[in-house]
């Protein structure tokens, strides 16, 4: 949870109108991302780490309950498919 999650150079997170989504670009492609991806990326941003934010999202939807293992089985797979690296 003190790990600090970042994107990989040369992938960039935004708003894509035509997609009508969050997307995240990449040299290769482009992936669409659903709303709950793009909230945790959203907040992924080099310098916090995964506990805040857990944090600043459990905060932002107080509806959803508890997070962490949302957010961390998220963050290990956009990890595995190598769009984030943790530092």
């Amino acid at each position: 949870m003190n790990q600090i999650p970042k994107l990989r150079p040369g992938f960039r997170f935004q708003w894509e109108p035509v997609q009508n989504a969050h997307v995240l670009l990449y040299p290769e492609g482009m992936v669409k991302l659903n709303e709950s991806a793009s909230a945790i990326l959203s907040e992924v941003n080099g310098e916090s780490t995964v506990a805040e934010i857990v944090e600043r999202l459990e905060n932002r939807f107080p509806e959803a309950g508890a997070l962490e293992g949302d957010v961390c089985e998220f963050l290990d797979d956009a990890r595995q498919q190598h769009w984030i690296m943790m530092v």
